[in-house]
């Protein structure tokens, strides 16, 4: 066993001005850095990356807008954190708001035990979405997994109610579509359970999809053992590519042959035991009608059990780096100390990865999930929120293990066969202590029967045996046809919508819309679906097209067609395009639908707002209230209306009520005038009180952003200063505008990547303006670049840029991407490389990135070392770097000098990079002559026995279920649009 935790990260001691509260039985909160080794991720990259073939989780990788991170410390310190503190009489947490607002620590005060994982160290590895991930703790996922944001800080505010219960809100607004997250991680008084109260809200005006997985990471060992529900009889891998039975497998299983184990040692396809998993295996739960799962430590004699009710909350998932030398491997990567660890993930709106959902505009979606550590009783079999049992059946003996969250005195544990009583006993039940009843002479075991009741008779906790597997097998996924083998244009349309809703990260749904749209041309789903994929693109006329081919096709029989999403869309694009009466008239139809009458009526009263008509605005708001769903943004700008119409203390009114139930919603803390410090969540503040009339306030806010200090988090002073020139620009002031955008062609561009439409329209903007403004077309050309479908409008930006003189490294590193993969001009992406390389010598992602396009271009190998060796400090700064040069070595006859980096560099593997030190160094012992072992600890890599789901074929393309891949896709060959 490992150190104890406790003793390796200390924890302060409740402040004298809390203790009173908590001796009395009160939870409390309080904020107070926590020192914590830590291993400092890298500067992130000043170079956009444009993942969106990037293999992830399953989905797509892309990572844009988000500075990437390639790089962390081999060296720790100790650091202060920003941490919050929660306890109460039995549970300590600690929520770390830099880090996503994870749980970093969940301690049961009774037993001793950390049920979550406790990681000493902030150790992070290069495997999170954006760069760095640490484990340990509960990460919240969302809106894909990784968390985009897991690196980085969200916003805290801490709540205590009347019954004293406290909750430490966080918050944040999604890096990709801005939809706004709050998580609140709450302790109530007399309680042992840990809840996290969600709260999802799509604040943008198109439907998106996301799902949420909460990871709890769990320490193991030989005797850790993963519970799921007795109803659970199969598993399946990412995407249902492969299925096996549960608890034992009963099939081949990530390479494993588990049946063939267990025939020579008894016991070892039990898949639930993470000593039986020797690799890297994920596996998610099919079907149950359960709630709950979790995991129990025999050696401890402790654990943890999830609750969250099924009908949101399906999904069950464990996943292990596998109990093996590969397995440990990672295990080192990511702490010091603390040994392997386990996830025990939970899925609300999801079951499976990828798997995602949908938010409608406007839509808020709101759920909890329950923790509570269980003492030894063993595995659950059957758990509440107040209380867990365990059942033993051996023969007519049945024992019966109790635990519960709440104090229960003159507790029932009733146990019954055959419909007949056959124990009844009291018990004054703690959280922590278990207790145990047992009855003797049980005839019939099918018909058991056990429930533990309150002194009320309240039943607690219900137990039943459970029903035997289905004959039957759940369904497995199979790749979809191509288009033409596809027979129906409904199945086109939705496998076209499949691959966009799943974020599929190497298909494109546009070849089965357009198949379904060569068949029938006027199908308006396939028109709905196309239109919505351009808008997003900032394609607005094209979308226009079809949009109104959708309306066309609904309204051909029915004025009044059942579905109205087609005016919605319509009225969407439209305002984009400037043509305000006629998208509000768009809006006024979609409002006659019941599901698009709130995203519709909102976005209608927006713009009547935007013109100054408040009356008629409120009019519209007042009658939303009575038929639509919650949505913050529609309080916000009745609030900003009253104002304006002199109606000061209706809107406050209106702001604190809103506010009780939405504690940290962005634009209500603003108007309520609460401080805002992050700079993206002052930008999506500025543009909703912009879109509601409030020029004036936006312009503010967005000074605020301009002024705001670049941090590793992105840089959003230039697009500030666009968004202020397009604001000045329509209302007719233009030497403002000329102003801003003199300011923005100066600026720091550091991380400068927009992102949205808002930035692109005000972009465009610009460069309609003012031709000659390099730096603008080179942001421009960024985002394009980024949005999907317009890569040879963003190659003709940049080129635009490079041709009025200016000279970035990154411009030119952008247009050279451009050059390779979009126009094929392979002449002008090494040229663009070479200039870039110049300007910027001591960059090693940019020479990287040079020596990979050199490969691509298949250059010889000597020519390529010829380059690299008199730089080989700066190459060997780069893992990645560093194994394409010990193969340049290996290939020019430098075996010996290839041999000894592999032997003195430390190395630290990355997502999708498994695998590839361990491959150089079998090609550099084979280069020697030498014989094949296992490599040196400094790889950071051990070999895996077993292979792995295949990633890639024979014939080079990409496995359609394939979870993750090596290459970033950088230089790939790709259609102008897709």
């Amino acid at each position: 066993m490992t150190v104890d935790s406790r003793e390796q990260l200390h924890l302060p001691e409740v402040p004298e001005r809390l203790r009173p509260t908590l001796d009395a039985g009160h939870p409390v909160a309080w904020r107070e850095p926590l020192t914590i080794t830590t291993y400092e991720a890298g500067a992130p990259s000043p170079y956009p990356m444009f993942f969106d073939r990037r293999v992830y989780q399953g989905s797509s990788g892309a990572v844009y807008p988000i500075p990437f991170i390639e790089s962390i410390d081999r060296e720790a310190s100790p650091r202060d954190w920003d941490a919050v503190h929660i306890e109460n009489e039995y549970v300590r947490l600690v929520v770390l708001p830099e880090l996503g607002g994870r749980i970093h620590v969940g301690y049961d005060k009774v037993t001793g035990y950390d049920f979550f994982y406790r990681n000493t160290v902030i150790k992070p590895a290069l495997v999170g979405l954006a760069g760095p991930w640490i484990s340990g703790g509960v990460e919240f996922n969302w809106p894909q997994h990784h968390r985009p944001a897991t690196f980085q800080p969200v916003e805290v505010q801490i709540e205590t109610d009347a019954d004293g219960t406290v909750t430490v809100w966080c918050h944040d607004h999604d890096p990709f579509a801005r939809m706004s997250a709050q998580h609140g991680v709450r302790l109530r008084p007399g309680s042992s359970v840990v809840e996290v109260a969600v709260r999802l809200h799509n604040r943008t005006p198109q439907r998106q999809s996301f799902l949420w997985w909460a990871n709890v990471a769990a320490r193991v060992h030989d005797d850790y053992q993963a519970f799921f529900p007795e109803d659970v009889h199969h598993v399946a891998d990412h995407a249902r590519r492969a299925l096996t039975a549960f608890p034992a497998a009963d099939r081949p299983y990530y390479g494993v042959d588990y049946p063939a184990l267990a025939r020579d040692t008894p016991g070892t396809d039990r898949i639930d035991w993470y000593r039986n998993i020797p690799v890297p295996t994920s596996y998610m739960i099919v079907d149950s009608q359960q709630d709950f799962f979790g995991g129990y430590d025999h050696a401890a004699g402790a654990g943890f059990v999830h609750w969250a009710e099924r009908r949101v909350a399906p999904g069950k998932k464990l996943w292990t780096w596998g109990d093996a030398p590969f397995g440990h491997a990672w295990d080192a990567q990511l702490t010091d100390a603390d040994g392997p660890y386990i996830e025990l993930m939970a899925g609300v709106y999801t079951d499976n990865q990828p798997d995602f959902s949908w938010l409608l505009p406007g839509e808020t979606k709101t759920f909890t999930q329950y923790w509570y550590p269980i003492p030894a009783i063993g595995v659950v079999h059957q758990a509440t929120p107040d209380a867990a049992v365990h059942v033993d059946r051996d023969g007519t003996a049945v024992s019966v293990a109790v635990a519960v969250t709440r104090p229960r005195p003159g507790a029932r544990v009733e146990i019954r066969s055959a419909g007949l009583v056959v124990q009844d006993q009291r018990l004054d039940l703690e959280p922590g202590v278990p207790m145990r009843v047992s009855a003797e002479g049980v005839a019939v075991e099918d018909d058991l029967d056990v429930r533990v009741l309150d002194a009320d008779g309240r039943v607690l906790v219900r137990w039943v045996p459970g029903e035997p597997a289905d004959a039957e097998e759940p369904w497995v996924a199979e790749e979809p046809p191509a288009p033409a083998d596809i027979r129906s244009v409904e199945e086109l349309y939705l496998t076209g919508l499949h691959l966009s809703q799943y974020r599929h990260p190497t298909r494109s749904p546009m070849p089965y819309w357009r198949a379904a749209l060569d068949r029938d041309p006027g199908d308006s789903r396939t028109h709905l679906a196309v239109a919505d994929r351009l808008l997003r693109q900032g394609r607005y006329d094209d979308a226009l097209g079809h949009a109104r081919a959708a309306v066309a096709r609904v309204t051909l029989r029915n004025a009044n067609p059942t579905d109205a999403e087609a005016f919605y869309l319509l009225g969407l694009v439209l305002a984009r395009l400037g043509r305000t009466a006629e998208a509000q008239q768009a809006f006024g139809k979609a409002g006659w639908d019941a599901t698009w009458a709130a995203p519709a009526g909102f976005a209608l009263a927006q713009s009547l707002a935007h013109q100054g008509r408040d009356r008629d605005a409120l009019r519209i708001l007042d009658e939303l209230d009575a038929v639509a769903a919650h949505d913050p943004r529609r309080i916000a700008l009745r609030a900003i209306l009253l104002r304006r119409t002199g109606r000061d203390d209706d809107a406050q009114r209106g702001l604190d009520v809103a506010l009780i139930d939405d504690p940290l919603a962005a634009t209500l803390r603003f108007l309520a005038g609460e401080e805002i410090h992050d700079t993206g969540i002052l930008l999506d503040v500025a543009l909703e009180v912009r879109d509601a009339g409030d020029t004036a306030t936006a312009l503010l806010l967005l000074g605020r952003v301009q002024s705001a200090e670049v941090t590793p988090t992105g840089n959003l002073g230039p697009i500030a200063h666009h968004l202020a020139a397009a604001i000045h620009e329509a209302e007719g002031r233009l030497d403002d505008a000329a102003a801003h955008r003199r300011r923005a062609e100066a600026a720091d561009l550091t991380w400068a990547f927009p992102s949205g439409l808002d930035a692109l329209d005000a972009l465009e903007r610009t460069v309609a303006a003012d031709p000659d403004a390099a730096t603008a077309r080179m942001l421009l050309g960024t985002l394009l670049y980024a949005s999907g479908g317009r890569r040879a409008d963003a190659a003709a930006q940049w080129d635009a840029a490079i041709g009025l003189g200016l000279r970035h490294p990154v411009l030119l590193r952008n247009a050279a991407l451009a050059a390779f993969s979009v126009t094929g001009d392979d002449t002008r992406a090494w040229a663009l490389y070479e200039q870039a390389v110049a300007l910027a010598p001591d960059d090693a992602r940019l020479r990287y990135e040079q020596d990979q396009l050199a490969a691509r271009l298949g250059q010889e190998e000597a020519e390529r070392f010829e380059r690299l060796e008199p730089h080989e400090a700066l190459v060997l700064t780069r893992d990645d770097f560093a194994i394409a040069y010990v193969r340049v070595l290996l290939a020019v006859g430098q075996a010996s000098r290839a041999h000894r980096i592999l032997c003195e560099r430390e190395f630290r593997p990355w997502e999708g990079g498994e695998g590839e030190a361990l491959a150089a160094w079998d090609a550099t012992l084979a280069a020697l002559d030498l014989p094949r072992t296992d490599p040196p600890a400094n790889l950071g890599e051990a070999r895996n026995p077993y292979t792995p789901p295949i990633a890639r074929h024979a014939s080079g393309e990409t496995d359609y279920f394939a979870t993750s891949l090596p290459e970033l896709l950088l230089f790939t060959r790709q259609p102008v649009e897709d």
